[in-house]
């Protein structure tokens, strides 16, 4: 039998060696935080990156043994709605971008059944705090549940598209958004970070999945964001925080190519006229190249 503690120090070194992780502590926390402890009771339906290019192949691991699960897989929490507890590579690396520390406060939007929580929880610590809403109210009684031996984790059932009532060092928004709304934005303290995945629907493809780009805003002492893109993603749609209207014109100028979204450096909320610097724009919200 595997020492679990010997292999989630294992997995977590291999996750900062493959994503190029920076932080020794979200190192530490992915080798603290017992995965399958935040999963529906093994065997499990995974998923890696060859399994989704060959149009998302599930597969069943042989036996409920956690060590099957210390992977850089993508893991079902509901394969016949295609819910994962998604790859803790990709998800590691947005949690990295966010620079956790102790004592800062994150929030946490679509959590699941709370894993990737408890590993930010980790890595704020006891004098730190992390607020985590997930709008499935069964999944979010479940995190509850599973976040509960964790004081400085607080679990909301909701979108979290209502008013908060603290700032947050860190934002990780974990499901496809036509847009932030103004509630996330005005909830990052100055300095702060959000990890933005915006995502339009694919003609064809399964609605509930979106693509995209995941941005990293900073939130400026002026009120806007500084803005870099971090990579390509396909991700579930996050529920009552979409506009069909913002989707459509996102997927047009995805279509336009990497040269100018690859050119963003701004998220905009001023009021102003549109313009050739103006990639996505909208009312009081522009995704900016200058």
């Amino acid at each position: 039998m595997i020492d679990m503690l010997d292999r989630r120090r294992f997995f977590a070194e291999e996750l900062e060696a493959v994503s190029k992780l920076r932080s020794p502590a979200l190192v530490d926390a992915f080798a603290a935080v017992p995965r399958e402890q935040f999963l529906p009771p093994g065997p499990w339906t995974v998923m890696a990156d060859s399994d989704f290019m060959s149009g998302m192949r599930l597969r069943t691991t042989p036996d409920a043994d956690p060590a099957r699960v210390c992977h850089n897989i993508a893991v079902a929490i509901d394969p016949t709605r295609q819910l994962f507890n998604g790859q803790p590579g990709t998800l590691g690396l947005w949690i990295d971008a966010l620079d956790l520390g102790p004592g800062a406060r994150a929030l946490h939007v679509g959590c699941g059944l709370g894993y990737y929580t408890a590993v930010m929880a980790q890595c704020v610590g006891p004098t730190g705090r992390v607020v985590a809403f997930e709008v499935d109210e069964g999944l979010a009684a479940q995190a509850q549940q599973n976040l509960a031996s964790i004081p400085w984790v607080g679990v909301r059932h909701g979108d979290g598209s209502r008013a908060l009532d603290d700032t947050f060092d860190a934002v990780l928004v974990n499901a496809g958004v036509t847009h932030p709304p103004d509630v996330w934005l005005d909830a990052v303290a100055v300095g702060g970070r959000m990890i933005l995945p915006m995502t339009s629907t694919v003609p064809g493809m399964d609605p509930t999945i979106g693509k995209g780009l995941v941005m990293l805003l900073t939130r400026q002492a002026a009120g806007d964001f500084s803005l870099r893109v971090l990579t390509v993603v396909a991700i579930f749609s996050a529920i009552g925080v979409r506009d069909d209207e913002l989707s459509d014109r996102l997927g047009k100028v995805m279509m336009a190519g990497p040269v100018r979204w690859q050119g963003l450096k701004r998220l905009r909320r001023d009021s102003h006229d549109e313009s050739p610097a103006c990639w996505l724009h909208g009312e009081g919200i522009c995704f900016s190249t200058i």
